[in-house]
């Protein structure tokens, strides 16, 4: 059986953004990340063998950036100046990562990985994208192999269908998202490479995933997560005042460490309604744009336009990147509706990599302490909170969260 994962280049590209940032300002910061299953009735421990996960993982641990990928990282400038400095290139070079804790939980698995920042940061894409791989190793292992071809036929033709679809509207752009939920690393790269080569780089404009992004001479695509947010709230925990400062604490350190080539602040771990009631104008002026990832992306779309008019700023000058559970007809939808008063693009994931034919999963690694003190993430959907109830009832009242929307999660 192949190992899933043979270069630590295979995650996606804000592990390195958020790294650089953590290992400049916080890398002793102590913290844990946990895996959680969101997905109804799947017995994860019962359809992955135990053997099978840890062998991935410890493959994991044997790996080491080479001199060519790190040559790549150094390289890498497309958001108008070099992106990595040589301090965090030496800690790539030498880093090997950390431990995990593995241990069956009834149907689930309790997987959790505590070390410092700088380090337990890398482990969340690598762990997500072997959870998934074995899964559908596992629902293909029955199957004969007329069977596996069918389910790889269909995946071309519903692909096909999709360029078909987004070829009809030139100006609407996206990137692939999709590594902590595909289906497979050789499908991801499949998808990557058939969009690179039937696509203009107008449309199809990058990857998240840095290996792709290296091997398919695309753009390597993403800012920062919820965790930058958590993990500073867990830092600034002495008091309500200094954890709800966190969050544009956050922002500053962000724009100080990449100015505005990486200014895209994702707006949703205390809910969209805290983001702009917190993000200064001066702010809003100066960055780039905005990342939706839960609630309704249309009602997102008109609060950020209203933000941005109400502030004497052009909207047609700002971006909005839409990344929650997209597919084509949704991506479709929203592009039409915000044709021509504001820019946007799109961070396409699990539909786009793992579109099989298969119920998909919706896995998280999140970060779940900080100093020992719990992390939160409330979102626009509340079905996406993450964190202890206690913390979760704390964290509504402190970022005054009143949003009820709540649905599935999607994948």
């Amino acid at each position: 059986m192949d190992y899933i994962v043979n270069s630590l280049l295979d995650t996606d590209f804000y592990k390195f953004t958020m790294g650089q940032l953590v290992f400049h300002r916080y890398r002793a910061v102590p913290v844990k990340y946990a895996f959680k299953n969101r997905t109804p009735n799947i017995p994860l421990s019962r359809l992955i063998p135990e053997e099978n996960l840890r062998r991935e993982l410890d493959h994991i641990k044997d790996l080491s950036f080479n001199n060519s990928e790190l040559h790549y990282l150094r390289g890498t400038n497309e958001y108008g100046e070099r992106m990595f400095k040589e301090d965090y290139l030496q800690f790539l070079k030498e880093f090997r990562m950390p431990e995990y804790e593995l241990e069956k939980n009834g149907d689930t698995y309790l997987l959790e990985f505590s070390g410092p920042w700088s380090e337990a940061i890398y482990w969340e894409t690598f762990a997500l994208s072997i959870i998934n791989e074995l899964y559908y190793r596992a629902l293909m292992s029955g199957m004969s192999e007329f069977e596996k071809d069918a389910v790889y036929a269909e995946r071309t033709l519903r692909l096909f269908e999709k360029i078909k679809l987004l070829r009809q509207y030139p100006e609407l752009s996206y990137c692939d998202f999709g590594t902590r939920r595909r289906f497979s690393g050789r499908n991801q790269d499949y998808v990557v490479r058939v969009m690179s080569e039937e696509m203009p780089r107008s449309q199809f404009v990058g990857t998240s995933n840095t290996y792709l992004a290296m091997k398919h001479g695309l753009v390597p695509m993403g800012t920062s997560a919820h965790e930058t947010f958590m993990v500073m709230s867990g830092i600034m925990y002495a008091t309500d005042e200094d954890i709800r400062k966190s969050h544009n604490k956050v922002l500053q350190d962000w724009w100080e460490e990449y100015g505005w080539g990486l200014s895209i602040a994702l707006t949703d771990t205390y809910g969209t309604d805290y983001f702009f009631r917190d993000f200064t104008e001066e702010q809003a002026r100066n960055w780039k744009g905005l990342r939706q990832d839960s609630g309704d992306p249309i009602e997102f779309g008109e609060k950020a336009i209203n933000f941005y008019e109400s502030r004497g700023i052009n909207p047609k000058e700002k971006l909005i990147v839409f990344s929650d559970g997209l597919d084509v007809n949704e991506m479709i939808k929203i592009y039409l509706h915000f044709k021509g008063r504001i820019r946007i693009t799109f961070g396409w994931g699990t539909n786009l990599t793992n579109d099989m034919g298969f119920k998909t999963l919706s896995l998280v690694v999140k970060t779940v302490e900080a100093y020992g003190n719990g992390l939160v993430k409330l979102s626009d959907n509340i079905a996406k909170a993450l964190g202890r109830s206690e913390d979760i009832a704390r964290f509504k009242k402190i970022f005054g969260y009143e949003s009820d929307f709540n649905q599935e999660c999607k994948s």
